[in-house]
């Protein structure tokens, strides 16, 4: 069992102060108003757990909660519906098509895998569907830092009606944590790479992550901050946005030749996992058939109690 030194300043608060963010650097949430959030919540909350020492592997009883969320995952995890199932399949081979040569036709400023997004979005407007790149804000509001972030949405029409479909290309980023148990990690990384789907199966997700980090923290005797809170999640997504079929002019700024190839080698790093997980699920797929099995299951047990 593996025992570490908890120093509160070093549980960072967001994902692109994390290691594996910064080489991503997906993230567009306002560092300034989160810093303060930080700093105001580290400062009230230190004292609760001092210097003491804590382990990073599970608890008997948090190993039993996050396995049961971890059922929730892949149950949520995979598209529901034809439509976005199809676009999943879409979505993964234009991935792979991207090349590098075809990033430097996006004019913008700090990589930010906006170069990725804005290439994706072109491709699935060749493709005949309503893309583009979405960057929403909202203001902090209670407990709940303001922020900001890019994605990219789909609009779906169909007999009269729309429905919005969600695309992020870095969804794990959003719930990397400090010191993670063992058990979180593995549910960290089975989730979709790409995230493809609706806002309903986005906020199923959300929830099943932000009980998975509530278990996490507990178990190390780490406050729950407020920018792991479901409400907080949810604003990337639901908050007002801009819809873009491409950057801004004034975006671009700095060293056009550097930004291309941070993002050269974004486009190679988000190539290497998805595959990865792709071969991984063809190879795991009758053990995903069997968590589904065992959470419906577990359903109908809830169920029988409730009489």
């Amino acid at each position: 069992m593996e025992c570490s030194l908890w120093v509160p300043p070093k549980d960072h608060q967001n994902n692109s102060n994390n290691k594996n963010n910064n080489l991503w650097g997906f993230s567009h949430e306002s560092e300034h108003d989160l810093a303060l959030m930080v700093s105001d919540f580290l400062e009230n909350n230190a004292g609760s757990t001092g210097a003491d020492s804590w382990c990073s592997s599970d608890s008997d009883s948090g190993f039993s909660d996050l396995i049961h969320l971890a059922y929730k995952i892949s149950y949520y995890k995979h598209p529901v519906g034809q439509y976005e199932i199809d676009l999943s399949s879409v979505v993964h081979s234009l991935v792979f098509s991207i090349s590098e040569i075809d990033l430097h036709f996006v004019k913008s400023g700090q990589c930010n895998a906006s170069y990725i997004r804005y290439s994706l979005v072109k491709l699935l407007r060749l493709s005949g569907y309503d893309a583009v790149v979405c960057a929403s804000r909202w203001k902090g509001s209670g407990k709940v830092p303001g922020g900001d972030h890019e994605y990219i949405d789909v609009v779906n029409y169909n007999n009269g009606c729309f429905e919005r479909l969600i695309i992020d290309i870095d969804f794990r980023s959003h719930f990397e944590i400090a010191r993670a148990v063992d058990s979180y990690g593995r549910i960290l990384n089975s989730l979709p790479v790409v995230f493809v789907g609706s806002l309903t199966r986005l906020k199923q997700l959300l929830q099943v992550m932000v009980d998975a980090a509530r278990s996490s923290l507990k178990q190390n005797s780490m406050p729950f901050p407020p920018w792991r809170s479901l409400a907080y999640l949810q604003a990337k997504w639901h908050s007002p946005y801009q819809r873009k079929f491409t950057p801004d002019e004034h975006d671009v700024s700095g060293n056009i030749l550097f930004a291309h190839k941070q993002c050269n080698g974004h486009l190679r790093r988000l190539q290497s996992s998805l595959q990865s997980e792709l071969e991984a699920e063809r190879l795991l797929k009758p053990v995903n058939v069997d968590c589904n099995r065992i959470l419906k299951l577990d359903r109908r047990r809830q169920s029988f109690k409730a009489f």
